[in-house]
């Protein structure tokens, strides 16, 4: 482990409480002996010793009594041929997924199609050609930094979610070719990834969610005659065991805890109820459970919003929490009422969220992070996530709300809920006040507004400097976006200029970051300055507002305060949008406002430019005295590690406040383009 990293750790723990300080020492000393421990527990666990610890006569007895045990989504019992009738399209396009898997072509975090070629070079950044050598993973420095190396790459392609098609496509055609294939890539990985010893070690959010695919592509594979090698059947196995065993001992806690804790709890639940009854399972599933019992009420506030302040991540905190919680019903254990309800308050927020064409704001943080990706809609689809939910527990409200294609709650729960199809409702403006969000909406138009905490309970994690910001869906489509998050360790430069304040639909003031940055080279903490408070949320008939304010400039030498109101009227929209920034002494005040991509901007007269889509233009109208604005080159990530070009306006001011600035954005009748 580089020496930097090490003095940051050892400064970020004197600040720990002394308790806190007893048990990690101890933990920290416990994973430390992996380095010794890592490579006898791998030479202990081959062979038939899990057969022995299992009272099972040999592997094959293993391997049958545990293919036979409940699982939470659907395998060998799927309804290929009502799957092909009634998703023709999402046939077409898994089995297109699955050609490209088993021919290792993938297309992972904005690369494009890439060949990983034979053998698999699973160490490797193939973006960059840089490359972590073996060693054992705490002695990895997976950061790089000066280097454009990113760790994601390894990462996401160990994670082997892309080698779930071909056991989609096994599952629909029941070729054996596709269960060979899995099985050679499984068997590469295994072979170039000894326990506990690359970088695909290094973060147990990775192993714990290789967990969840490897015991999904078992039960799909686990009677093809391409896995009923015995030799194969132990080595599989026997890794398998080794992830459950290696969370369990590296799992990522700290005093605040955010996705991966819960991904570590989730991938415990899913060995342990696998292996139950064998070796520590029964001990990895009980801690798992605790763990995601108890971070779910910390994490998730309750009106459902993830703590992180991501939408991104909202969804993939939810799938963990859900998965799991399938598993024990499948296997009969009960869930708590508190859990349920949790659960079904992020499903009500993901319904809001989520606009009329399935799209969702680039609120926080996107690494494209799934726990078990299987339906064919795009990535910022969300939708099948509040169906999920609520085919899970029975809630008739969710079951009514829109599920998107429904071709990813057939892989979960079957052909047959499909035959009970959700049913369209008139979306509705709502509030979310412990998240801090607020949505005014209605089936043509979708403002999202940002006016909570600092994501991560006020560390920053994956939030970013956003408040008082917005995204508006206005007649049927993006107009106003945030701009996303592009990369993490791959550029330091380019990960703080995407969550700084100056990328976001919101006032900035004398240059100054809304929330402090730690340093350049700290990507995921921010200081917790702004306190964004709502003032009201009013919903009329024909649209709805919101006031807010925050005091992230109360800090300056001479404090400044911010104020928005954000007004929404529906048929045709018409969105204003008032800025008051308060205080003594003369500022530097820029507002910016960035446009999807593909949107061109043209101005019409002094106060009036025009913003024109394919489908629909805009009139922008601003008054307020002294303001001066500009057209300017912006890039949009709508995905990780993809950039697009786009365009912003920024208004601009130096002057002594107070100031007020208004800014209205309003659909235009064809005659007036």
């Amino acid at each position: 482990m580089a020496v930097s990293s090490i003095l940051r750790r050892a400064a970020r723990l004197v600040r720990k409480p002394p308790g806190y300080l007893v048990r990690r020492l101890a933990r920290e000393a416990a994973m430390e002996a992996d380095r010794v421990l890592a490579p006898v527990s791998a030479r202990r666990m081959a062979g038939e010793r899990l057969a022995r610890m299992a009272g099972s006569a040999d592997i094959g007895e293993l391997w049958e009594k545990l293919a036979s045990r409940p699982y939470p989504t659907v395998t060998r019992d799927f309804d290929a041929h009502a799957f092909s009738s009634r998703f023709p399209e999402a046939r077409q396009l898994i089995t297109a997924a699955a050609e490209r898997a088993i021919a290792h072509r993938v297309d992972l975090l904005g690369t494009g199609p890439v060949d990983l070629g034979v053998p698999i070079d699973w160490l490797q950044d193939f973006k960059t050609g840089d490359r972590w050598a073996p060693a054992f993973c705490r002695a990895i420095d997976y950061m790089n930094k000066g280097r454009p190396s990113d760790v994601k790459v390894p990462w996401e392609i160990s994670r082997l979610q892309w080698l779930l098609p071909a056991g989609q496509a096994f599952l629909l055609t029941g070729e054996e070719r596709y269960a060979e294939a899995a099985r050679d890539v499984l068997e590469q990985w295994i072979e170039a990834n000894p326990y506990a010893w690359t970088v695909n070690w290094s973060c147990t959010m990775e192993p714990a969610l290789r967990i969840l695919a490897w015991t999904w592509l078992f039960h799909v594979f686990a009677r093809s005659s391409a896995w009923n090698d015995e030799s194969f059947r132990g080595r599989f196995l026997s890794a398998l065991y080794l992830h459950g065993q290696f969370t369990e001992r590296h799992i990522e806690r700290s005093t605040i805890n955010g996705n991966h804790l819960t991904a570590d709890a989730s991938g415990l639940v899913f060995a342990g109820l696998f292996f139950q009854g064998i070796g520590n399972a029964d001990r990895w599933a009980a801690e798992g459970w605790r763990t995601l019992e108890q971070e779910i009420l910390v994490q998730v506030h309750p009106d459902g919003v993830d703590f992180e302040a991501s939408v991104p991540y909202h969804r993939l905190v939810a799938e963990l929490f859900l998965l799991p919680a399938r598993y024990k019903l499948a296997a009969g254990q009960a869930i708590s009422a508190s859990y349920r309800e949790r659960l079904i308050a992020m499903a009500r927020f993901a319904d809001a969220y989520c606009r009329p064409d399935g799209t969702s704001p680039h609120w926080g943080d996107a690494d494209d992070g799934r726990a078990l990706p299987f339906g064919t809609q795009p990535l910022d689809d969300h939708r099948y996530l509040v169906g999920l939910i609520g085919l899970t527990f029975g809630d008739e409200q969710l079951m009514a709300k829109a599920w998107g294609e429904g071709d990813e709650i057939a892989w979960h729960c079957g052909m047959q809920v499909l035959d009970r199809p959700p049913v369209w409702h008139e979306p509705d403006s709502v509030a979310f006040p412990d998240g801090g969000v607020y949505i005014l909406r209605d089936a043509r138009n979708h403002v999202f507004i940002d006016c909570g905490p600092v994501g991560l309970a006020g560390l920053g994690g994956h939030g970013h400097n956003d408040p008082l910001s917005f995204e508006a869906w206005l007649e049927g489509a993006p107009l106003i976006v945030d701009p996303g998050s592009f990369v993490y360790t791959a550029s330091f430069e380019d990960r703080n200029a995407f969550r700084s304040t100056d990328v976001h639909n919101t006032p900035r003031v004398d240059g100054k970051e809304v929330n402090r940055l730690y340093a350049p080279d700290n990507l995921w903490n921010l200081h917790d300055d702004a306190k964004a408070e709502a003032l009201s949320f009013e919903v009329t008939e024909l649209g709805g507002s919101f006031r807010g304010r925050h005091s992230g400039y109360g800090r300056l030498a001479e404090p400044v305060s911010v104020q928005r109101e954000i007004a929404l009227s529906v048929r045709p929209a018409s969105l204003t949008v008032i800025d008051t920034i308060e205080g003594k002494g003369t500022h530097a005040v820029s507002v910016p406002l960035h446009f999807a991509p593909g949107i061109s901007l043209r101005e019409q007269s002094v106060g009036r430019w025009v913003a024109e889509r394919d489908d629909c233009s805009f009139l922008i109208e601003w008054s307020g005295g002294g303001w001066a604005v500009v057209e300017e080159d912006t890039r949009i990530s709508p995905s990780y590690g993809v950039v697009l070009p786009a365009k912003r306006l920024v208004w601009r001011i130096e002057a002594e406040l107070s100031l007020r600035l208004s800014v209205t954005i309003a659909a235009m009748p064809k005659s007036d383009t």
